[in-house]
């Protein structure tokens, strides 16, 4: 089946090159263009593509604002943010967006961001118009020149290493500049501190065990590893677990 896409952009040299990058990916079609906010919500409520290819940065109602709208569309269309600003990434994860590719983007990229749009549910689009809840539901991740997603739901446990913050999660690990405290305020109730430097997902845990030495360790699923649990948080963490 072809994918309908729609492309939104203010600056015509950055429609003109994603119209000839769709050109070269198989079974996609562009059904329109749109060079504002306000254009876009009205072309995809006429056109109902399947996916939007949406700039956050334009004069007027931006990129955000209108992904916001369209979802509210009987047919709402997947979101892939196309930008030259990665500091936009929260914001639009956090408004459920299918994608989010940096400018210059590239053919791979681009069919790739493409092909797991279509696999977002329509209940995931439609929270697009809700406002952001108080917990994001993915982490963005910077992978050379793209973010990524990495479902909360997926995540072991966050790990504190200098600067950086190690995700573990089920199809591996990455760095995040976020500290451990501003992760455990947000997502408190689904994780549980076991040591200084480890924030551990309680629904991650396979099995918490007393070592010879009368310390505790918390072993995760997923090949998630052992992790040891400080003698000062081990009460806390007995009763979170059990």
């Amino acid at each position: 089946m072809t994918v309908r896409v729609l492309i939104v952009d203010d600056e015509p040299p950055a429609r003109e090159r994603l119209r000839h990058l769709l050109a070269d990916i198989p079974e996609t079609e562009c059904v329109g263009e749109a060079g504002s906010g306000e254009e876009a919500v009205r072309l995809a409520d006429e056109l109902e593509p399947d996916v939007v290819l949406l700039d956050i940065r334009m004069p007027g109602m931006d990129g955000l604002e209108a992904a916001r709208r369209m979802a509210a569309l009987a047919e709402p269309p997947a979101v892939i943010f196309t930008t030259a600003y990665e500091h936009h990434a929260l914001e639009a994860f956090d408004a459920q967006a299918a994608g989010y590719l940096l400018k210059p983007v590239r053919r791979d990229r681009l069919a790739g961001a493409i092909e797991r749009a279509q696999r977002v549910s329509r209940a995931q689009l439609a929270r697009l118009g809700d406002p952001p809840a108080a917990a994001r539901s993915h982490i963005a991740v910077k992978l050379r020149d793209q973010l990524r997603l990495v479902p909360v739901e997926d995540v072991l446990c966050f790990l504190a290493e200098q600067k950086y913050t190690t995700v573990r999660h089920k199809d591996g690990e990455d760095l995040i500049e976020e500290s451990l405290r501003s992760l455990e305020d947000e997502f408190g109730p689904r994780f549980v501190r076991v040591h200084r430097n480890a924030l551990v997902a309680i629904a991650q845990v396979d099995r918490i065990e007393r070592e010879p030495d009368g310390h505790y360790a918390v072993h995760l699923r997923h090949g998630g590893g052992r992790l040891p649990v400080s003698r000062r948080l081990a009460a806390d963490v007995l009763r979170r677990l059990r």
